[in-house]
Order: C-alpha cells, then sequence, then structure tokens
C-alpha cells in the first residue's frame, strides 16, 4: 500500500479506529511527521489534538542507545538493565535528563504556544505517527502517557516495521496499523509525498480548534522567551532534517537526478554511491541514509548514470566513469551552501563502492571516511594503496566469494580500515535484522570519524 501524502494515510487510519469514537479520547502526535496523519483522525474522532513531547536519554558515550525518556510533567522512566550495563553514574544522568527536560521546554514553546498541554488523566491517549520504523521513540511515548496518567494507551499508524510492531506489544493496550509489510526498509517509501513538515504547518495544525472549544485566534502569539540552544543534531538526531529535496546535478554531457536531505546543525555529509541495477530510490540505501540523517548527518543519494546511459551495461561497470560521476556530485554538494562547512564521507554499495574508493583515492579528494557496504573495493584495486580516508569494509558472513575479495582488499590499503562480517547476512542484507545492524556500523564508522573533523 503507497500513500498519498500523510493526510491521505491519516484519513484511512481514522477509518480503522471507529471504536474510539465516543470514548474520552485525547489525540496525540508524534512531532513532526505525526502532525498531518493525527490532525485528520482527531478531526474524524472529533477529538481534541495535542502534542506528545518526549525525549530519549541516550548513554552519554553511545547516544544511540536508550537508556530511558523524559516527557512533560516531570515525567522519567529509566532502563534499569541499561543503566546497569553501561555504569552510568548519577551525575551523568542528571546532566543527560537536564539537557532533554531544556530541549522539551523549547519544543513546548514552539509547538504549543501560550497553552498548557492537554490532562490525560483517566483518558485514552491515542498517539498517532506517519510510521513506525524501530519504535524506540514510540514506545517511550507511550510510557510516557501512561505515567501522565492515561487510563489507556492506544497507538496508531498507518504503516510499521514487523519486527517493532512485535516489540510495542508490551508498551500499548492497543496497536492499530494499516501495513506491516515483510519487507521494511524506511517509512518514506510508503509516500508518494512524504515532504518534511515544517514549523508553520505544525503552529496550524495545532491552532484548529477541539471540538466544543473556539477556535484560537490567528494572531501570532506573544513571542516566546528565548529558548536554550538545542544539542547539536549528531547527539539529539530525532528530528525530522530541516531540509529534504529532490535535486539535479549536471555533469559532463547530461544531469542526474538527486535527492539531498540536511538535518539542522548537521555533523557531515554523506554521499551515496549505488551499485549495479540501483538508484537513488534504492530501498536500502535510503533505509541507511535514514538512519545516518537521525544522527544528525546529511545524505545526498543521486543516479551515477542517467537512464539513456543506464542502458549500456558497460557503463554500470566502468569506475572510472562512475568516480567521475561522484565527484562531480561530491563537488556540487560542496557548493551548496547548508554542505560548504562540512566534511564529506563516501557510502558505497556493490560496484558503487569500487567507485567510492576510486574517487576518494584523487589527491585532491578530501574525504573524511569511507563505507562500503556488500561492497566489489576489488575493481578499485589498481588505487587501493592511495586511499587515505579511514575505510570500513561491511559484508555478510555468507556473501561467499565477496567475503574473500574484500580480505584481498582491505590487505591492500594503506589507511585506517576494518573489516566487519555480518552475521547471518547474505549479499543483499535480505535477512531480519542484517541491514540495520550494518547501517549501525556505518552510523559508527562516520560519527568516529566525520563528527571529529567538524569539532576541531
Amino acid at each position: 500500500m503507497t500513500f498519498t501524502d500523510r493526510a491521505e494515510a491519516g484519513r484511512r487510519l481514522a477509518r480503522r479506529l471507529q471504536h474510539l469514537r465516543g470514548e474520552d479520547v485525547v489525540v496525540l502526535a508524534l512531532p513532526r511527521g505525526g502532525f498531518p496523519v493525527a490532525a485528520e483522525v482527531a478531526d474524524d474522532l472529533h477529538a481534541p489534538l495535542d502534542v506528545i513531547l518526549v525525549r530519549k536519554l541516550g548513554v552519554p558515550f553511545q547516544p544511540e542507545l536508550a537508556m530511558g525518556a523524559v516527557g512533560e510533567g516531570d515525567v522519567l522512566v529509566l532502563n534499569d538493565a541499561v543503566l546497569r550495563r553501561a555504569h552510568v553514574s548519577e551525575a551523568e544522568l542528571a546532566e543527560t535528563e537536564r539537557r532533554a527536560r531544556a530541549e522539551i521546554e523549547r519544543r513546548a514553546r514552539r509547538y504549543r504556544p501560550g497553552r498548557e498541554r492537554r490532562s490525560l488523566v483517566g483518558r485514552t491517549a491515542l498517539l498517532v505517527d506517519d510510521g513506525i520504523a524501530t519504535g524506540a521513540t514510540a514506545r517511550a511515548a507511550c510510557r510516557v502517557a501512561r505515567a501522565q496518567g492515561a487510563a489507556r494507551v492506544v497507538l496508531a499508524a498507518p504503516v510499521c516495521a514487523p519486527d517493532a510492531a512485535a516489540r510495542l506489544g508490551g508498551d500499548v493496550d492497543e496497536l492499530v496499523c494499516l501495513e506491516t509489510p515483510e519487507r521494511f526498509f524506511g517509512v518514506g517509501q510508503y509516500y508518494a509525498d512524504f515532504h518534511q513538515v515544517p514549523d508553520s504547518e505544525v503552529a496550524e495544525l495545532m491552532r484548529r480548534p477541539a471540538p466544543s472549544e473556539p477556535a484560537e485566534s490567528a494572531e501570532p502569539a506573544e513571542p516566546a522567551e528565548p529558548a536554550e540552544p538545542a544539542e547539536p543534531a549528531a547527539v539529539l538526531g530525532d528530528d525530522p532534517p530541516a531540509r529534504d529535496e529532490e535535486v539535479v546535478i549536471p555533469v559532463e554531457g547530461t544531469h542526474l537526478g538527486g535527492r539531498l536531505v540536511v538535518p539542522d546543525r548537521a555533523a557531515g555529509v554523506v554521499v551515496f554511491a549505488h551499485g549495479s541495477g540501483s538508484s537513488r530510490h534504492s530501498p536500502r540505501n535510503r533505509s541507511v541514509a535514514e538512519v545516518l540523517q537521525r544522527s544528525g548527518f546529511a545524505t545526498l543519494l543521486f543516479d551515477l548514470l542517467s537512464p539513456q546511459e543506464e542502458r549500456r551495461r558497460a557503463n554500470v561497470f566502468d569506475i572510472d566513469l562512475l568516480a567521475d560521476r561522484l565527484d562531480a556530485a561530491t563537488r556540487w554538494v560542496r557548493s551548496d551552501p547548508a554542505c560548504a562547512s562540512l566534511p564529506v564521507g563516501y557510502f558505497g554499495a556493490s560496484t558503487g563502492a569500487a567507485a567510492a574508493l576510486r574517487a576518494a583515492a584523487a589527491p585532491d579528494a578530501e574525504i573524511a571516511a569511507v563505507v562500503s557496504r556488500g561492497g566489489r573495493p576489488d575493481l578499485a584495486d589498481p588505487w587501493l594503496g592511495e586511499v587515505r580516508a579511514p575505510t570500513l569494509l561491511i559484508v555478510g558472513e555468507h556473501d561467499g566469494v565477496v567475503v574473500e575479495l574484500n580480505r584481498r582488499a582491505q590487505a591492500r590499503l594503506h589507511c585506517e580500515n576494518r573489516l566487519v562480517l555480518v552475521p547471518g547476512a547474505t549479499h543483499l542484507f535480505d535477512e531480519p535484522g542484517t541491514l540495520e545492524l550494518a547501517a549501525e556500523h556505518a552510523r559508527a564508522w562516520f560519527s568516529h570519524h566525520l563528527a571529529p573533523v567538524l569539532r576541531s
């Protein structure tokens, strides 16, 4: 199932939630993508719309690992098992909580200016998002809603990853999803229009009157007090990107389509080079890109070849041509004002990995890090000794001959490098959980090698 946009998805979802009509329901949107979906649900159920503000508490030295969450109303939910394993001190926990609460207060002023949050005590909290990938934020939001006094917690989304749905069972009284596709690679693939929701749209939706309540004035609210600066996106990374757009990259003799996503306060930009038979729409690369975006990295996915060029099979294996295209895309992204000062990394798959290594070997490349997933670095063999960027080779442990090709290529590298075999994975990383693990290895590599460049 593909939705035209979030509004249509919300209308379809509302039809599945008719059994809640007449209950004392508060519809709670998860920022920001959940707002247009939740607004349609709230309208259909004649229920008030509000926002559920929750902030993950990441382990200080591994912020992607949640040790708990905080919400409005002094709600604190902790994962004692993670706290014990990570040996987080009381001081570290207190500082992480302080920063998270400051960010929640800032968002409350932004999303709900001049208005108190709606009480959930004794009511049904209906949490709505545009899709559920890992379920981490949704789980935290459900726990916060319950801690705020909700008598019943319902989580609803148009699409949900099957493994996330399984994990959510213990945190909700009811989970409603229109689709739980077996081959789930990312929420965006189920929407024809998946533009990032701007704050102006959120503010307009929040001004809608609740049932039996007068409409709020369209006059601008009084200026809020200056908010504390938000934490860098590389640490917090929960918000949707500030910029997400289709782009056209001019190269010699043609133009190539691409998609540029830039989060607020990006820590670096990762340029993707796809493999043979793939494009910027590759669900696997898009899934990895979403992981990087949530960790505060800008991403550029683009087509290495035009549709006409792809018809000539030899072009797919012309590593020099592909590397030239990657270099042209790199120069283009460095000319963009939002990315001009950011360190650049390459993420290559299959033949795209060879192109990434070939491009990174150029004397003036200045590439901060390279990651190859299921790559063919052997196709860049003449240039491997010239690569200076720290290089991570990720291969499925059951990828047969490709494992050996990567081992040989690693021996030719003179830069910092590492070979990771993903347990249970074959070449396409189709096996459950394997692509997610590969994405986490990539995220950690780029976090280590790109973010320090920006701070130095």
